[in-house]
């Protein structure tokens, strides 16, 4: 029998994180994260992992376990608890995220097994973890040492070494060198850090340059983060409460997690700081500040809706200020902030964004002598790079080497790939299905390239119906087809191209012989497609609609 680590998603994106460890007849599963759909991914809603290996190997799973409350680390549990059964475990932040989004599901009633990272130790057969405590930019993020019959594993997913952050419980480095001091077979960790010099800055710096924004501001304060990002959410309450402002939470996923982060006791405030939105809007708007959904410019969003005033509350008025306190780097959403971002311009609001190098975020990942500081505690046999891009594996190679590894004994996973551990060796040993899976609404895995083709023409091209009536009996042409457009071409120039076109049709269908309704559909695209393209260089979606009369 051998060790296997299986990536079956987490390597060449930044999201979606799912990594999975089996041993003989025992199997464990380490994060299980959504992406975000890319401009191009018409309609979807997430992108998750495919949960293929797991459901066929459902006998093996002792359990799902989750090192931080970020969506690309927790988001898609819901769709692989519908799927199989298996216990989650995680830290009581986190735990709290999870059961909040299973309820979201109409799954009520799991609960989440809260583990302690100071003192519990977790048995799953072959497998026995020892959580410790990692800084990452949200509170209760933990890393595991993984007990195997093949050694020790190190499973170190985002973090970085910050000495003061904002819940106050450092990286613990003192367990994690405990831990390593009996030898460790393989690291798996962060690497989206890698091309980044220098240490990455603590959270504790970054309050001050918000408080001075704050300070300037002369009306309402709009701070935005992604909702997860607890101890940013701290710092603003914290900088509201020291320039007399009041708070109210805007957008439901931040509404909830402050709270579920409120009851917990890791978002601490004083009584009477937090208003609702209803009572806040009747303060003067120097003395008001929103923490609102939107940092990643999600259409729908609170901030996407006030920055196009259609908000059904609150409006951003001229000088007031909006503060992103986070970098757009899921792929994807770049285009959307942006947008975002100019249209609370043209709305004469002051905005704190990315591109301004205002320091006004900074990344919960390692950078470079973070990532060495790991492999100097650690000191691995061999490493995996997880979380990051080709470019960020690549990076991370040349670090590992850079502090003693073989450049053999690094492993750069493609989405699926296996590495085998045997007797102290390792080597790739294969691979397993593994694709992102699309969710529309309700549906998961029904939207393929072709759907996406398909919505990508309706987006840039609109569409054109073909009505045509067909004899039942004799399978000849009744009347002149009736073509009705939708984001096609411009009203004025609409009836007579489309008229036009139901002439043209009608010319090209007479010359054929028995007609059915399939041979009338494929003509019709066939002809349509042409003639459109011919009189106005686009093709737009043809769908004809055969009546039999």
């Amino acid at each position: 029998m051998a060790l296997k680590f299986i990536a079956l998603s987490g390597t060449t994106e930044v999201t979606e994180n799912l990594y999975v460890y089996e041993y003989g007849n025992d199997m464990i599963v380490v994060d299980c994260g959504v992406a975000f759909p890319e401009a191009g991914m018409y309609g979807v809603d997430l992108v998750i992992p495919d949960f293929t290996y797991i459901r066929e190997n459902k006998h093996k799973l002792r359990g799902i376990v989750i090192s931080h409350g970020h969506e690309d680390h927790l988001g898609a549990v819901p769709f692989l608890l519908k799927e199989i059964k298996a216990p989650v475990y995680s830290t009581r932040l986190v735990a709290g995220f999870i059961e909040d989004k299973l309820e979201d599901y109409g799954m009520k009633g799991i609960r989440v097994n809260v583990f302690s990272p100071e003192n519990d130790v977790l048995a799953f057969g072959n497998f026995k973890l020892t959580p410790f405590r990692i800084s990452h930019s949200v509170p209760d993020a933990v890393g595991f040492a993984i007990d195997t019959p093949e050694g020790r594993i190190f499973h170190v997913p985002d973090y970085k070494f910050d000495w003061m952050p904002v819940d106050g419980r450092p990286f613990d480095i003192g367990k994690a060198a405990r831990l390593a001091s009996e030898g460790v077979l393989a690291v798996a960790s962060d690497c989206l850090g890698a091309t980044t010099p220098g240490y990455t800055e603590s959270e504790h710096k970054i309050e001050e340059r918000i408080e001075n924004v704050v300070r300037d501001a002369k009306k309402t304060v709009f701070f935005t983060t992604i909702s997860s990002n607890i101890s940013r959410i701290q710092q603003a309450l914290n900088v509201a409460h020291r320039t007399g402002r009041k708070v109210a939470f805007v957008g439901r996923s931040i509404d909830r997690k402050s709270e579920i982060a409120r009851k917990l006791g890791y978002l601490k405030y004083p009584q009477g700081i937090v208003m609702s939105r209803k009572k806040i809007g009747k303060l003067p708007r120097e003395k008001i500040m929103y923490i609102i959904s939107g940092s990643y410019g999600q259409p729908g969003s609170s901030l996407y809706r006030i920055s196009l005033g259609e908000h059904d509350f609150i409006n951003v008025a001229e000088s007031d200020v909006v503060i992103f306190s986070g970098d757009p780097a899921p792929p994807g959403t770049k285009v959307n902030v942006d947008y975002l971002v100019d249209r609370l311009i043209e709305r004469n609001a002051e905005v704190h964004y990315y591109d301004m190098q205002e320091d006004l975020h900074v990344s919960g990942h390692g950078s470079q002598e973070d990532i060495k500081t790991l492999f100097a505690l650690l000191k691995p046999k061999f490493f995996i790079p997880i979380g990051g891009t080709v470019r960020h594996m690549h990076a991370y190679k040349e670090l590992a080497v850079l502090m003693g590894a073989k450049e053999a004994n690094v492993f750069s996973l493609m989405p699926g790939e296996i590495v085998e551990f045997k007797n102290s060796n390792a080597r790739k040993a294969g691979k397993v299905q593994s694709k992102s899976v699309l969710v529309d609404g309700l549906g998961i895995g029904d939207v393929g390239r072709v759907v996406l083709r398909d919505r990508k023409v309706l987006a840039e091209e609109g569409i054109a119906i073909a009505l045509i009536r067909l004899g039942k009996d004799d399978k000849k042409l009744v009347g002149k087809p009736e073509i009705i457009s939708r984001g096609f071409v411009f009203q004025e120039k609409k009836s007579n191209l489309l008229e036009h076109a139901g002439s043209e049709l009608v010319r090209s269908l007479t010359k054929y012989q028995n007609l059915d309704t399939q041979s009338v559909c494929d003509l019709s695209i066939d002809f349509l497609e042409k003639y459109f393209f011919h009189e106005t260089g686009r093709r737009p979606m043809i769908l004809p609609v055969v009546v039999e009369i």
